[in-house]
């Protein structure tokens, strides 16, 4: 059996995973989770708190959301049907590569997975009608903690493709850009996050 691939994205502490399907006459088998295979390739555990299912329209856009650090949230994002272009946006005030994104196709018919650690944003958009997104978290929801930047910021100019009319809650039609956010305080910090990281290889 073909060991699962995994590799870093372009923003540090996000991971896309090419999964391993199984298939015969009957249809089709992946194992879509794998606490020891994560662990392995990031060094840290994935504390779970939570699973979440979406299931969405062609053009319904997500995010970007973050939570606070600590303890934040990390994600680890699968779609069981459909297709959806992942992103994961560095909003982690003083990394190195804050406001950098990265972009995954998640597509059923090709098993995979991104994992994004505690402090980085998180959106996607549903490219086809039933779109479902499962994700792991490492904590449970918490308002008072939980944020969100415009994925349509023209600074962060997110990859969404230009022939998909848009459909956006009104939370995530009204969230403030990325420079906003770090004006107002509500961004989490380089430092937070590493230091949650260290306690989560520990």
């Amino acid at each position: 059996m073909p060991p699962v691939e995994i590799a870093p994205l372009a923003v540090p502490d996000g991971y896309v995973l090419d999964l391993v399907a199984h298939g015969d006459g009957r249809g089709r088998f992946t194992e879509w989770y794998r606490a020891d295979v994560l662990a392995g390739a990031t060094g840290r555990s994935l504390p779970l708190a939570q699973a979440n299912h979406s299931v969405s329209a062609r053009g319904v856009l997500r995010g970007v959301h973050f939570a606070l650090v600590p303890p934040g949230q990390a994600k680890y994002v699968y779609c069981p049907a459909g297709r959806v272009l992942d992103v994961v946006v560095d909003v982690r005030v003083g990394s190195p590569t804050f406001g950098v994104c990265d972009s995954v196709l998640l597509d059923a018919d090709r098993p995979r997975a991104v994992f994004l650690a505690e402090g980085l944003g998180h959106a996607f958009l549903a490219l086809e009608d039933r779109s479902s997104v499962t994700y792991l978290v490492s904590s449970a929801w918490s308002p008072g903690r939980e944020f969100g930047v415009s994925p349509l910021d023209p600074d962060l100019d997110l990859p969404w493709p230009a022939d998909v009319e848009f459909v956006l809650s009104d939370k995530d039609r009204a969230a403030p850009t990325l420079a906003e956010a770090r004006e107002q305080g509500l961004l989490p910090t380089m430092a937070e996050c590493a230091a949650r990281y260290a306690q989560l290889r520990d």
